[in-house]
């Protein structure tokens, strides 16, 4: 049987293919370039699915502890203080969709304690909401939220209890810029409560910063006496947020404000999305070098394999059958590669937040500072479709890459090159 009778793909080009990619002496340098092909792409494939991976999940943890801990909505009273705020609360909370309508009083404050003092956030609710908030019920580290409803305790972020050196039970002493207004001006109010718990939300700008407050006490504390700072509204679709304002501003019966979750973060949010679209492009160009590699790699084995060619050529095989054989060997590399890295960045990312320990452990350093990106833990959230969009990209790159030299392979004139051989 003649070369030129078989099949399109058959085992005759398989085998030829393959063997040119296996090392011999004179032909090492061409397996050492498809062996930093191979590891260009798998690196660059496993790269870029670690990378996008974690990205999705610093987004989605931090989106997270934002909407576990503040409204989906933030209802704000305009024109007149916010004192019917138990009417409003409760035809906003009749409305399908809405899961809860918490009333809060905030303030800034200087907490202290014996062994220093630090700005925090005084946020001021009712009891059974605390307790709804799964972010806080959830994560109590220290103490317990049951006797939150006896208005003489407070509840702090645990970072904020460990940079003040306070534990359950302790005292910690609030101060308010504002207090009660005396003949020589408004003088700041100074309290201390009993720390009743310490939470963890996992955010570090959180776990610093708030102290929950029962609120008719913060109500006393700020001078908001049976006056509310805002509705802290939670929805069951973040995403229809457009539908539930309509509905929440016909439904409160005064003349409200609305922010939801979109305008408060924006900024945040779309920094992270141009943050992620950078990286892919930026990593995408490790895959297009090692592709690159690729054709390289195929040029110079089809210039020292020209007279195997002119053999081939002149026994009837056809210019299809050699570009075929070209095609298989380069396509081989860009293929194993691109599943090597698959495999790589799954592993990687299924164990990213052992990784990053063992790493810290290795250096002796913390390479995931809380303080500097808010999360306490590396997360990682794979997303089905970009995990194959970055495996078809990488297989298309590495197709068009050995589509050159196979058409010079199978452009060679048989006569040319077994001339000078």
């Amino acid at each position: 049987m003649a070369v030129s009778d078989t099949r399109p793909f058959s085992g005759f080009e398989w085998m030829l293919s393959l063997r040119y990619l296996r090392a011999r002496r004179k032909e090492g340098f061409i397996s050492v370039i498809a062996g930093f092909s191979f590891l260009g792409i798998m690196l660059g494939v496993a790269t870029l699915i670690i990378v996008m991976s974690v990205m999705n999940g610093f987004r989605a943890e931090l989106m997270n502890k934002i909407l576990g801990l503040n409204g989906h909505m933030v209802v704000h009273a305009i024109d007149t203080p916010f004192n019917d705020f138990d009417l409003v609360t409760d035809r906003i909370s009749r409305l399908d969709g809405i899961v809860s309508v918490m009333p809060t009083v905030e303030g800034p404050v200087m907490a202290s304690s014996p062994l220093g003092a630090t700005g925090a956030l005084v946020r001021g609710v009712r009891a059974g909401d605390l307790k709804s908030l799964k972010s806080v019920a959830g994560n109590v580290r220290d103490g317990s939220l049951e006797e939150f409803d006896g208005g003489e305790g407070v509840v702090l972020g645990r970072r904020l209890a460990e940079n003040l050196g306070l534990i359950a039970g302790e005292k910690v002493t609030l101060i308010a810029p504002r207090g009660a207004a005396t003949p020589f001006g408004v003088a700041p109010r100074v309290k201390s409560y009993r720390v009743l718990a310490t939470i963890e939300v996992g955010m570090s700008e959180y776990d610093s910063t708030f102290a929950f407050m029962p609120l008719a006490e913060a109500q006393l504390f700020f001078n908001k006496e049976n006056v509310v700072s805002a509705l802290e509204v939670m929805v069951a679709d973040p995403d229809r947020m457009d539908d539930y304002k309509l509905a929440v501003e016909a439904a409160a019966g005064r003349s409200v404000f609305l922010v939801d979750w979109r305008q408060r973060n924006s900024t945040f949010f779309s920094a992270l999305q141009v943050e992620r679209n950078v990286m892919f492009l930026i990593l995408t160009l490790i895959v297009l070098v090692a592709a690159l590699n690729i054709v390289s790699g195929l040029i110079m084995l089809v210039k020292d394999k020209g007279q195997d060619i002119g053999i081939l050529r002149t026994m009837g095989a056809t210019q299809g059958a050699i570009l075929r054989v070209f095609f298989i060997t380069g396509a081989s590399i860009g293929v194993v590669g691109t599943f090597a890295g698959f495999a790589l960045g799954l592993v990687v990312c299924l164990n990213v937040e052992t990784i990053r320990q063992g790493l810290s452990w290795a250096t002796g350093t913390e390479l995931f500072s809380p303080e500097l990106y808010y999360l306490s833990q590396l997360p990682a959230e794979l997303d089905s479709g970009e995990v194959t969009m970055v495996v078809i990209m990488s297989l298309v790159l590495s197709f068009l890459a050995t589509l050159y030299p196979a058409w010079r392979a199978a452009r060679l004139d048989p006569v040319e090159a077994l001339r000078y051989e």
